[in-house]
């Protein structure tokens, strides 16, 4: 019986997999891009400040092409899992549980909890997952 928790973020994926007696841990890199936008026309001196267009919505589809890999990569891992507990500080675990409900309805049928908790050392993440479980 694996007992999976998540703590997620849009950087990283903190993995805790608790199966009888025994615990491993494993942290899953996102890959996500960081948007930093840049242009702007040049001139330190120009009136209305810089000029260039930015594309936000090349970066936005870009970044839900880079999500549903990484959310595809979690998915794998969770392969065996018997109940899952998603955490993390901003929407991305809620937004993982929203991917599950539309593309993989068993998995998601298997979520027991998405709470949002602030960011934590990995000893933290582990008593977390520990702690959830053994309720």
């Amino acid at each position: 019986m694996d007992n999976i928790g998540i703590w997620l973020d849009k950087e990283k994926a903190h993995i805790v997999t608790l199966d009888n007696d025994s615990e491993k841990f494993e942290t899953l890199h996102s890959e996500i891009e960081t948007y930093r936008p840049v242009g702007g026309s040049g001139t330190k001196t120009a009136k209305w400040g810089p000029q260039d267009v930015v594309q936000d919505s090349k970066f936005l589809e870009r970044e839900n092409h880079q999500y549903k890999a990484y959310f595809k990569n979690l998915v794998k891992v969770l392969g065996s899992a018997d109940s899952i507990a998603l955490f993390g500080p901003a929407e991305t675990a809620s937004r993982f549980k929203k991917e599950l409900d539309e593309n993989y309805p068993k998995m998601a049928a298997k979520v027991k909890t998405v709470t949002k908790v602030d960011s934590m050392t990995d000893n933290q993440v582990k008593k977390l997952v520990r702690d959830f479980f053994t309720k």
